[in-house]
């Protein structure tokens, strides 16, 4: 066991949870934006407050970051998962908003599943930031959340595939495109957020 003179400070746990519910309830609301009927304008607007509120997690991460001697672990780590997390959120709100400028009312089924995998991989990620302050029990999390952006990779190719198959004029498979790929890049960050992780419990253990 080592014993330390000097105690870390340990808000910054709580800020990386803090920024994990954020996602879990910009996942939500991004997921309801996807059924048809949906209150597009209404979503994007509490999206954003949501993604507000996330910059200031990130930001006074960064703050806390600058003012402490001893941190919890590696202070590029820190700064990464900060980052990465916020990431998550600006890809989401991202996504939503481009429903409501493209006014796209009526999304294939695929925009769906994959806004339920995102769902699924804020959820397991707001699970694991708890037990980040222990380093313990990480390694499901990461494989899941891997196993998770595979899932939405596979959903982004039906994706493209419906698009390009003759339903729809050009302009609408530009807008539809713009949206696949914002959704997909909020999966993409949504692993470097689990592997920031596993680096940091590799790096630290």
């Amino acid at each position: 066991m080592r014993f330390r003179l000097t105690p870390r400070d340990t808000s910054f746990y709580e800020y990386f949870s803090a920024a994990a519910d954020n996602l879990v309830e910009g996942a939500q609301l991004l997921a309801s934006s996807m059924q048809a009927g949906a209150d597009h304008p209404g979503i994007a607007s509490k999206l954003r407050e949501i993604e507000h509120a996330s910059d200031e997690v990130t930001h006074a991460v960064m703050r806390q970051l600058n003012s402490t001697f001893v941190t919890p672990f590696d202070r590029e780590d820190i700064y990464t998962l900060a980052s990465r997390l916020d990431d998550v959120m600006d890809h989401m709100e991202a996504a939503s908003d481009l429903v409501v400028l493209y006014e796209l009312d009526v999304l294939p089924p695929e925009y769906a599943l994959v806004a339920d995998v995102l769902v699924r991989a804020a959820a397991v990620t707001a699970e694991a930031m708890p037990r980040l302050r222990g380093l313990q029990n990480l390694s499901e999390y990461w494989i899941e959340v891997n196993r998770l952006e595979n899932e939405a990779d596979q959903l982004y190719r039906r994706t493209l595939a419906r698009l390009f198959g003759g339903a729809y004029d050009a302009l609408t498979v530009l807008k539809l495109k713009d949206l696949a790929e914002e959704l997909e890049a909020a999966a993409d960050a949504f692993e470097d957020v689990a592997d920031t992780i596993e680096t940091i419990t590799v790096k630290e253990s």
